[in-house]
């Protein structure tokens, strides 16, 4: 079996870690308008892990071992994508350069997988 080597300079999460955040700055708005202040980053993980455990359920639903009337597969890529959209929050809140902690981490991987096979 024959593993793909990334191409680190072919992947950039920047322009997505922008946008995430120029929606997450609207959602701000909202925020102080409506609470008399924006989310803290630790809300904006707990939001983050409702949306990871609605996803759980969406999955399971997916594979048939959890009823749900509505349109699984378009929730499903909805859902995925919200999930992506809190992790560019969240790294840019924290500052993590995304991208670079996202290469390393499946290179490393990647080479590592590559010795046990």
């Amino acid at each position: 079996m024959h593993i793909k080597k990334l191409n680190p300079a072919a992947l950039d999460f920047s322009e997505a870690t922008e946008q995430a955040m120029h929606v997450r700055m609207l959602y701000q708005k909202l925020e102080e308008c409506n609470h008399k202040g924006a989310w803290t980053t630790e809300e904006d993980m707990l939001a983050f892990t409702t949306d990871v455990g609605v996803l759980g359920r969406l999955v399971m639903a997916a594979e048939g071992r959890w009823v749900y009337h509505g349109d699984v597969h378009a929730e499903l890529g909805s859902k995925l994508a919200e999930c992506l959209w809190w992790i560019f929050v969240l790294s840019d809140r924290l500052d993590v350069d995304i991208t670079e902690a996202f290469t390393s981490f499946i290179g490393k991987l990647n080479t590592d997988l590559a010795k046990q096979t």
